[in-house]
């Protein structure tokens, strides 16, 4: 992750910390091999936060997590609640999104429903992030935190 996307993603977390105190959240919290980028934790509840700024592959996020569902991984909550956060950089021009978002969106959308006490959310960030190094936004902090409040409220 960029700078940007850690003061973000941070930003997201702090939020999320005010708007829902009896989960317990943080960054970076491994799954298999990789992290996910916000999580929250209660003794029955599971919420990950994937934030996809402009990765190439996005369903990868989707699909790491159901792999741990499936192999049992999660099993102690009852609920696990899975959020997928797109920037503007999978919006087309000329409306609609990308395939990139949709088949991530596809896959989180079949692997769900496949697993009673999972929900799987989409949801836009909405702003084109900068390139690295690029200038950042001058609304980026707002749209944190309403990203952060359409979270809180799916919970």
């Amino acid at each position: 992750m960029g700078t940007f996307a850690e003061a973000a993603r941070d930003e997201i977390r702090e939020r999320l910390a005010e708007r829902r105190p009896r989960f317990s959240w943080g960054t970076e919290h491994r799954i298999r091999r990789t992290p996910v980028d916000v999580v929250g934790v209660t003794d029955e509840r599971f919420v990950a936060v994937e934030l996809e700024w402009r990765r190439a592959d996005p369903v990868n996020n989707t699909a790491k997590l159901f792999y741990a569902l499936d192999a049992g991984e999660l099993a102690e909550y009852d609920r696990v609640s899975i959020v997928q956060v797109f920037t503007d950089y999978y919006a087309l021009e000329s409306g609609g999104v990308s395939s990139k978002r949709e088949v991530a969106e596809f896959v989180g959308r079949v692997a769900a429903s496949q697993f009673e006490q999972v929900s799987f959310y989409p949801l836009t960030f909405a702003l084109d992030p900068p390139k690295r190094g690029g200038e950042w936004p001058e609304n980026w902090v707002a749209v944190a935190d309403e990203t952060a409040d359409r979270i809180a409220a799916l919970l």
